[in-house]
């Protein structure tokens, strides 16, 4: 018998929610951010089901030349850049777009002869301080690139920080726009928490993210308030069911304590599918529809969990982990993560159904 859990990728999901930028930027261009194998959703999956985008955004440049050679003629830009003269002529080469963020990457531009010019996305940190160049120093590393040649076009680019958290975008654009005023060149801002909530930042072309996947970037606003559908929905059975009586405990270190007589259902899933081990008892899960909670530690291959809503559980009920009728986002805060991390955790020996 086949274990029966799987993960299906619900493609018109990615439409629809793509289309959701849209919406809210109708005048950028959208990027579909695809980093980390389209956030678990599978990169080669998630491009056939977009073909209407506007372009990638990824980091890996393996992937990247993939999608180019399949045939996709549009943008992909590499969101870290090059990291090595080999790298920066395969970019070339493939015509990539690449991030150029620091001192190395203008250095080889400088100094590497490429093939072809290449479209550059300089990058410049206000307020992240992860990857891009101080405000200060912005105009004096555009004028470099410039004047190596090497770009065929530049847009000015940064990551915000706090666009999803109630300090938002204020101080970071105030810092961009200081930094490039009086600059004509095209702009690329936003995040899918921007995109969905600073129209300010919309600029020339938005970077959709988590919100393509249908989660919510946000902590206080559900996927469903902002018009987004999951398009991962985790799903299990039921492979065995206990009976317990009062005092008795349930799974490793007998951390939950039955204060009654009660049904235990055992589902096929664990952390080694990517479910986060730190799931404390209670988090959320679906059983034949209705909402009931993790009891006991999740172990590798299997959790556990409170039959007492569904009294006519049994072996064989659909069990949903995340998705349809439970957002990720739930389970995730439930846990004390995100739902990006749950989504990009999914392990390779899940099975993937594509669902139109």
């Amino acid at each position: 018998m086949t274990r029966p859990l799987r993960a299906d990728i619900r493609l018109a999901a990615l439409g629809e929610n793509y289309a959701v930028a849209g919406r809210h930027a109708a005048s950028s261009r959208v990027l579909a951010v695809v980093k980390a194998d389209a956030y678990g959703h599978g990169l080669a999956r998630v491009a056939r089901a977009l073909p209407q985008a506007d372009g990638f955004a990824t980091l890996e440049i393996d992937g990247a030349v993939r999608l180019r050679d399949t045939g996709f003629a549009r943008e992909i830009l590499l969101l870290e850049g090059f990291f090595s003269p080999a790298e920066l002529a395969t970019v070339s080469g493939s015509r990539l777009a690449t991030v150029v963020h620091g001192e190395e990457q203008l250095r080889m531009l400088e100094t590497v002869r490429v093939p072809a010019p290449v479209d550059a996305y300089l990058k410049i940190n206000t307020g992240m301080n992860r990857l891009g160049f101080a405000p200060r120093e912005a105009r004096r590393a555009l004028a470099r690139l410039q004047a190596t040649g090497a770009a065929r076009s530049i847009t000015l680019m940064t990551h915000f920080a706090t666009a999803d958290g109630p300090e938002g975008v204020h101080e970071a654009m105030n810092r961009f726009e200081s930094a490039t005023h009086g600059v004509e060149l095209p702009r690329s801002l936003a995040n899918s928490a921007a995109i969905l909530a600073h129209p300010r930042t919309h600029a020339d072309t938005v970077r959709q993210g988590i919100a393509l996947y249908g989660a919510t970037p946000f902590s206080d606003r559900s996927a469903q308030e902002l018009g987004l559908v999951p398009a991962m929905t985790l799903r299990s059975r039921l492979i065995a069911v206990q009976e317990i009586g009062p005092g008795e405990t349930v799974g490793y270190g007998g951390t939950f304590h039955a204060q009654h007589a009660m049904r235990i259902g055992v589902v096929a899933c664990g952390y080694a599918d990517g479910y986060p081990r730190h799931a404390p008892n209670g988090t959320p899960v679906l059983v034949e529809g209705v909402r009931v909670a993790t009891a006991g530690r999740v172990s590798m291959d299997m959790i556990t969990v409170d039959l007492t809503p569904v009294p006519q559980a049994r072996v064989g009920s659909e069990v949903v982990l995340w998705g349809e009728g439970l957002p990720v986002d739930e389970v995730a805060h439930a846990a004390g993560t995100v739902g990006y991390e749950l989504l990009c955790a999914l392990a390779p020996r899940v099975p993937v159904v594509e669902v139109a």
